[in-house]
């Protein structure tokens, strides 16, 4: 009975989307005042029939319902709670259901929200977020049923994908949804302001924090896949350049790249065409990533589905949805007046310079990640992009957007002064100077180009820093301490965000250059050296999980004959589905990561230990920490909380 309600409601919030994207949008241009009040309320109805219909398929994966055929393919009664809810969205069907019910929860908060928007503003992005909310509606419906019957129902599921039964991929999925689903409520804006043919700095201060709060997610759903990565797979890397992690990889790009934009329309006015293009662009790129995903044309441990006929589906609905909002830009865009003059040193020229290399980035790793495709499309046959093209060219692209990072906030708005700039910059030039000094010092001429990476960290750290204390420091005690107080909470957000950077920064380059490997087969009692540590290999069981038989080592590790740590790396293999999977041991120093895989056990008793020293790639995990740390921060700031001057 559940199931069926489940399905039954999923069709009424087809039907109220349908409703919410017609109605109040007659309304605005009718004056229908009752009509367009109809959106907000039909919101709510939307997320809660969503929620009604998710709860029901949650239900039926927590008490086995193998009459489903969703549950009966992607779990199994022997799966521990966590991981029979996290199969929930583990699959293409669940997936798409839990895609919806974030639509709509974006959907609901702006009607309860949102009162302090103008009416018809409201109006107009909650139908444009419905019209979204019903193509994926009928997708579900159509080709994607959650709820299908299997007759007979099985008398045991297939169970869920090993690689995903990790704590880290129960949460990974729904923050990357919150983020990336959470920039339509941007296009939404965005589409709005084009029917308007209005675009100002009060509309700028109402898209900002949902711009922010859907970067923030998208921020905490990457990096907590590439941890995942990092300590599942047992490769030691923590980025591949995978074609679905470049998926969330690109709208972030982006997402950043409108963040910045809006500023200037914020603050002066300016910027107005390119910020509504970044707001379509970001959108349309999270629609493009949803294509590889379920089109079936990627293979990834992260892709749902290979159903040709779903990815037709998708492409016509990105289609529409891009083409339409584009065909509207290039109408409405040419009407929106710009803002004040800026000279190219100032904050503006900074922050455009900013997004248009964030663009451009973006670009590059869509380009790469989408060439395979095209051109096994046109027959060129099957070609291979990875992480050498994307290294050579994504990096040069960085360079300068973390320089210009440091010397954008400390520059005036409309026209800053090299010889003030200048001034402010020494402790980034000494901070530099330093640190790259320092690591030449250390290795030698031939670690230039680490030296140069952890360099620029420091000039962005330093320089970071600066930009606060100037704000901060300047006469008594007593006032520095008066303005440290009152610093508006999103000059705290950017210096934690362009400082997490920079930590971000120097953990990429530290990983890169002095990680330590090495792979040898050993036996009980064998030891190997790395990186001054002695990792000595004392013992060898079988355990049991709740679905999985492991070999589990144990692994010591000493120095100057004291021991450091004890590590038990496993290698699991998974009854439902019969699959193997390996699971790291890690030891963190803060600094320093220790990192112990382990491979299959042969007949002798020898089993293959691949061992890792990782400097520095705890500071991944650090600087992104405090990137997000920093959105967060933004996001609790009062203006954003309180409705701008109308007509501002």
């Amino acid at each position: 009975m559940m199931v069926e309600l489940g399905h039954f409601a999923l069709v009424l919030a087809l039907m109220v989307a349908v409703v919410q994207a017609s109605v109040p949008l007659f309304g605005t241009r009718r004056g229908e005042a009752g009509w367009v009040a109809v959106a907000g309320p039909a919101a709510v109805v939307q997320f809660l029939l969503i929620a009604c219909a998710f709860g029901a398929l949650m239900h039926a994966y927590i008490v086995s319902d193998f009459s489903v055929y969703n549950v009966a393919a992607h779990s199994h009664t022997a799966k521990p709670l966590l991981y029979k809810i996290a199969g929930v969205w583990g699959n293409h069907e669940g997936s798409l259901v839990l895609w919806v019910l974030i639509l709509s929860m974006f959907g609901m908060a702006l009607a309860l929200a949102g009162r302090t928007l103008p009416p018809v503003l409201q109006a107009r992005t909650l139908s444009v977020q419905a019209m979204v909310g019903a193509g994926f509606l009928l997708f579900i419906l159509f080709t994607s049923n959650p709820f299908q019957r299997l007759d007979p129902p099985a008398a045991e599921g297939q169970g869920l994908n090993p690689l995903l039964q990790d704590p880290g991929l129960a949460f990974h999925p729904p923050l990357l949804y919150l983020g990336y689903v959470g920039f339509s409520m941007a296009f939404s804006f965005a589409i709005a302001a084009l029917m308007e043919g209005r675009v100002d700095p009060a509309w700028a201060r109402w898209v900002r924090p949902w711009t922010l709060a859907a970067w923030v997610f998208l921020t905490l759903g990457t990096i907590l896949g590439s941890w995942w990565a990092y300590y599942e797979l047992g490769w030691g890397g923590w980025w591949y350049w995978d074609p679905v992690e470049n998926a969330a990889f690109i709208p972030w790009l982006a997402g950043t790249a409108l963040l910045h934009a809006a500023v200037v329309v914020e603050r002066r006015d300016g910027l107005k065409k390119w910020t509504i293009l970044l707001a379509i662009i970001t959108f349309a790129l999270s629609l493009l990533g949803t294509f590889l995903v379920r089109s079936g044309i990627l293979t990834s441990v992260h892709a749902f589905a290979a159903d040709p006929a779903r990815g037709v589906f998708v492409l016509v609905l990105l289609a529409v949805t891009v083409g339409g909002s584009l065909s509207l830009f290039a109408v409405r865009a040419p009407a929106l007046q710009g803002g004040g003059l800026f000279a190219v040193v100032s904050r503006e020229g900074g922050l455009l310079f900013s997004s248009v290399l964030l663009a451009v980035a973006a670009a590059t790793v869509l380009l790469g990640t989408l060439y395979p495709l095209l051109a096994e499309a046109l027959g060129f046959g099957k070609l291979s992009v990875g992480a050498p093209f994307f290294n050579r060219t994504f990096v040069p692209l960085m360079i300068p957007l973390l320089l210009v990072m440091a010397i954008g906030p400390l520059l005036a708005w409309k026209r800053g002064e090299g010889k003030t700039m200048a001034r402010r910059l020494w402790p980034a030039v000494l901070a530099a100077g330093v640190a790259g000094g320092v690591v030449l010092a250390w290795g030698g001429s031939h670690e230039l180009a680490a030296a140069g990476g952890m360099g620029v960290a420091a000039w962005l750290g330093a320089a970071t820093l600066a930009e606060w204390a100037r704000r901060v420091f300047q006469n008594s005690l007593s006032d520095s301490w008066r303005r440290a107080v009152s610093l508006p909470r999103a000059a705290y957000g950017m210096t934690l965000a362009h400082g997490g950077l920079a930590v971000l920064v120097a953990g990429v380059v530290g990983a890169t250059a002095w990680e330590a490997e090495k792979v040898a087969r050993l036996h009980t009692g064998e030891s190997l050296e790395l990186a001054g540590y002695t990792f000595i290999l004392t013992g060898l069981e079988t355990v049991a999980g709740p679905n999985y038989q492991a070999e589990r080592g144990t692994v010591v590790v000493r120095r100057n004959e004291a021991v450091v740590t004890t590590l038990y790396p496993e290698q699991r293999r998974y009854t439902h589905p019969p699959q193997p999977t390996t699971e790291a041991a890690i030891h963190s120093t803060g600094f320093i990561d220790l990192y112990v895989a382990m491979g299959e056990t042969d007949e002798s008793g020898g089993v293959t230990v691949r061992l890792y020293s990782k400097p520095f790639v705890p500071w991944l995990w650090y600087g992104a920490g405090l990137m997000a740390l920093g959105g967060i921060v933004s996001l609790s700031d009062r203006r954003h909380r309180v409705a701008p001057p109308r007509g501002v």
